[in-house]
């Protein structure tokens, strides 16, 4: 009994501590730091974490998730989009932030775990047309039919998906094991 109440205690502060989140920079080699984006440059990122401040090259970076979307850095960003490199990192900024479905596919990957995520990976086709909150709330419009803008959104919309998908297996897993219990 103190374990299944203890396993429900480090699920609930686990995603309790998810919603609080700062910024997090995740690069292209799959390293991911949380901290604060003080100031996004054309060719650079000026990131702050532990107390010092870095600065990462955009031909570095996969994503940049931000904690507060109306943060002024932010807003400063998206009016930077003008290369094919700021296109790609708009693209995979909008689809962090604003794509959703992410409560169905987390049902998905409940009932139906690994094949939820394979069926995902071989047929989903996000777009920001086709995420109401993207189209309504990002302030790229005017490169949303972009060929480089598309596709970095698609790559991250999907897999942001499938991440979804996976929690949704694990909390499966994780129920049962509480349901069940010890043998």
């Amino acid at each position: 009994m103190v374990m299944k109440k203890l396993t429900l205690i480090i699920i609930t502060n686990l995603f309790t501590i998810a919603g609080f989140a700062g910024d997090i920079l995740t690069l292209n080699n799959e390293m991911v730091f949380e901290g604060e984006v003080v100031k996004i440059k054309k060719c650079a990122v000026i990131f702050k974490a532990g107390g010092e401040k870095y600065t990462v090259p955009t031909s570095d970076i996969f994503s940049v998730r931000f904690g507060n979307v109306k943060d002024k850095v932010y807003t400063n960003f998206l009016e930077l989009a003008d290369d094919a490199q700021n296109k790609c990192l708009s693209g995979r900024l909008d689809a962090e932030n604003y794509h959703g479905r992410k409560g169905g596919h987390f049902i998905l990957g409940m009932l139906f775990g690994p094949f939820a995520i394979i069926g995902t990976a071989a047929t989903a086709n996000p777009t920001p047309l086709k995420g109401r909150d993207t189209f309504a709330m990002s302030k790229n419009t005017e490169i949303l039919d972009d060929p480089e803008y598309l596709n970095c959104y698609k790559k991250k919309a999907k897999s942001k998906l499938i991440g979804v998908e996976g929690l949704g297996f694990g909390a499966t897993i994780i129920l049962l094991l509480f349901l069940l219990g010890p043998p």
